[in-house]
C-alpha cells in the first residue's frame, strides 16, 4: 500500500480526498498546517506528498522548496489556483505535477499512480546501479569537486547547496563529461522513464541547477571560470552538452545560448 500525505486545511476536501485514494489501496495521512508539514513529512516519510498552495503559517510553494533540500520523492501540487505562473513556479520548487482541484478523481488518481511508479522505478534502477558497481570517488574538474559519498559539491571553494535530485543530475552529467546526453537518457539513467516529447523536468532541473550553482558577489566576483579541466553544462534545442575544456556553469542564458 502506498502513502501519502496531504497537506490540505480544508476538513472536508482533504477528508473526501483521503476516503477516495483510501478505496484505491493509498494510505493517506492530512496534515492541516503548513509550518508544520514539513515535519510531518519528514516524520513519515511517505511515498508521495499531496500538497495545496494556500496555507495557514507556510504556503505549499515555501514548503516545496524547503522540502526538496531533505527529501527526494515525489511532490504534486494540488490546488484552485489556475495560474500558468503559478504551475512553473511549482516545477521550478521542485514539484513534480500541478493539478487542479477541480480534475475528477479518477484523473487524480491517475496521476499520482503515475508518479508513484516512476519513483519506485527510479529507486530500483539506483538501487541496482549502487549494489552492482564501484563505490564512487570524488571527481574534480578545475575549482569544482562533487563528492558522491558525502554529496558535497564545492564551487571555487564555495560549498553548493543543491537537493537530492540536483546533485544526482550534476553527477550524472559529471560522470559522463566528454559526451552529450538527450532528455531521453537524463530520465532514464535518473528516474528509469523514457522521454515523452512532453516532460519539460529535465529543463526546470537544469534551469534550477545552474541557478543554485550561481557565482554571487557575496563569494566571488567572477561569473566565468575557465580552466584546464571543468564543466560545461548547456541546454540548447533539448541536448545537454558536457565539455572537458571550460566551465562557464555560472554564465546566463543569454551568455550559452
Amino acid at each position: 500500500m502506498n502513502t501519502i500525505v496531504f497537506v490540505e486545511d480544508d476538513a472536508e476536501v482533504g477528508s473526501l480526498i483521503a476516503a477516495y485514494l483510501a478505496k484505491h489501496d493509498m494510505q493517506v495521512t492530512v496534515e492541516p498546517r503548513g509550518d508544520q508539514a514539513e515535519e510531518t513529512i519528514l516524520r513519515e516519510n511517505p511515498d508521495l506528498v499531496l500538497l495545496d498552495i494556500m496555507l495557514p503559517g507556510k504556503d505549499g510553494m515555501t514548503i516545496c522548496r524547503d522540502l526538496r533540500a531533505k527529501w527526494s520523492g515525489p511532490i504534486v501540487l494540488l490546488t484552485s489556483l489556475d495560474s500558468d505562473m503559478n504551475h512553473i513556479l511549482a516545477l521550478e520548487m521542485g514539484a513534480c505535477d500541478y493539478i487542479l482541484k477541480t480534475t475528477p478523481p479518477a484523473v487524480l488518481l491517475a496521476r499520482l499512480r503515475l508518479h508513484l511508479r516512476q519513483n519506485e522505478q527510479a529507486t530500483l534502477t539506483k538501487g541496482l546501479q549502487e549494489t552492482s558497481l564501484t563505490p564512487y570517488k570524488a571527481l574534480h574538474f578545475g575549482t569544482l569537486t562533487i563528492d558522491p559519498i558525502n554529496r558535497v559539491v564545492i564551487l571555487a571553494n564555495t560549498e553548493i547547496s543543491l537537493s537530492t535530485a540536483d546533485f544526482e543530475l550534476l553527477w550524472e552529467l559529471a560522470t559522463h563529461a566528454g559526451q552529450i546526453m538527450d532528455r531521453d537518457a537524463l530520465l532514464k539513467n535518473l528516474r528509469g522513464v523514457s522521454y515523452d516529447g512532453l516532460d519539460r523536468s529535465v529543463d526546470v532541473a537544469i534551469s534550477r541547477l545552474r541557478k543554485n550553482c550561481s557565482i554571487t558577489p557575496q563569494n566571488l566576483i567572477a561569473l566565468k571560470l575557465c580552466v584546464t579541466k571543468a564543466i560545461f553544462l548547456r541546454l540548447m534545442h533539448g541536448i545537454v552538452t558536457i565539455n572537458n575544456q571550460m566551465t562557464n556553469i555560472c554564465s546566463s542564458e543569454k551568455e550559452n545560448n
